[in-house]
């Protein structure tokens, strides 16, 4: 929980700044839908501000939405609440030792935050425990080191001065090759043009 106290400092910058590429965001949701029926249970952890989780609500049967920063979750539950949302529930939780049955989800949500772990193959070995088989892992990651590989000495300094959190750098193939290797069959992969984030929907077989 070392990165909680960044992130609910950061909250309110966060929960305020636009998204970048509407269209873009837009897309992701749509192809996220797809993989969704009306009774999946989806977990998201990294869920942030909660977004996210409340879009894909009417969609799905329940969203548990996690996240290490309370002020984070804060903002989440009050606009579930203002938007007439009931079946997103949040939830303080690191994902490393979130309580959880194997195979519990139809979805597991992780959005912008696999490049912000100490180590991104764990997470990813939970993920499929957690998934049912044939259920979906979506994710959209920063892959820093694909174009902005030269950040890692600024982001260093950043962290060390409390300016940044945790950043891990890494290319779109890295990251790829981590997901195969956990175990998923990629169906999906896009790098919208000139973004740094690649959006993937990986299968866990079965």
């Amino acid at each position: 929980m070392s990165s909680s106290k960044f992130w609910d400092k950061s909250a309110d910058k966060y929960f305020r700044s636009p998204i970048s590429d509407e269209a873009v965001y837009e897309r992701k949701l749509e192809l996220s839908r797809a993989c969704f029926t009306p009774e999946s249970e989806v977990l998201e952890f990294g869920c942030g501000t909660g977004g996210t989780a409340i879009a894909h609500a009417p969609f799905v049967k329940h969203v548990r939405a996690t996240d290490i920063s309370e002020q984070m979750l804060e903002y989440g539950r009050q606009q579930a609440q203002d938007a007439g949302v009931a079946n997103v529930t949040f939830e303080r939780a690191d994902f490393s030792d979130l309580e959880a049955e194997p195979g519990s989800y139809d979805a597991v949500l992780g959005l912008s935050i696999l490049h912000l772990l100490p180590d991104r193959k764990p997470a990813l070995k939970r993920v499929r425990e957690l998934l049912k088989p044939g259920g979906v892992f979506i994710s959209s990651t920063a892959c820093l080191g694909s174009k902005m590989w030269f950040m890692a000495p600024i982001l260093w300094l950043g962290r060390l001065f409390g300016a940044f959190p945790i950043v891990r750098i890494f290319t779109v193939d890295q990251l790829v090759r981590s997901i195969e290797d956990a175990g998923f069959i990629i169906e999906e992969q896009w790098l919208p043009e000139k973004a740094m984030a690649v959006f993937i929907i990986a299968r866990k077989p079965g």
